[in-house]
């Protein structure tokens, strides 16, 4: 169910984000809605709990600073499948 929303927002940004939406193909209610599920959706992820498992590995694996994780990951999966 869809509900109207009224805001207060600035011209400037008000054409600009109509500017955006229209370049983009899309309504402007579209890339508010969009955006206002999104940052919803990270702040539910957040109140996930950590298990007490997880929590003990946290902190047990020190990588060098210069650890270059991509690059061992290609090189690991090129052992693994090209080999």
């Amino acid at each position: 169910m869809n509900t109207k929303l009224t805001l207060t927002i600035d011209d400037a940004i008000i054409e600009r984000a109509k500017a955006y939406a229209q370049d983009k193909g899309r309504s402007l209610s579209d890339l508010i809605e969009n955006y206002l599920n999104a940052i919803t959706r990270e702040q539910q992820k957040s109140d996930i709990e950590i298990t007490p498992i997880v929590k003990s590995l946290k902190g047990s694996f020190k990588a060098p600073d210069d650890f270059d994780y991509k690059k061992e990951l290609v090189k690991g999966l090129s052992e693994k499948y090209l080999q």
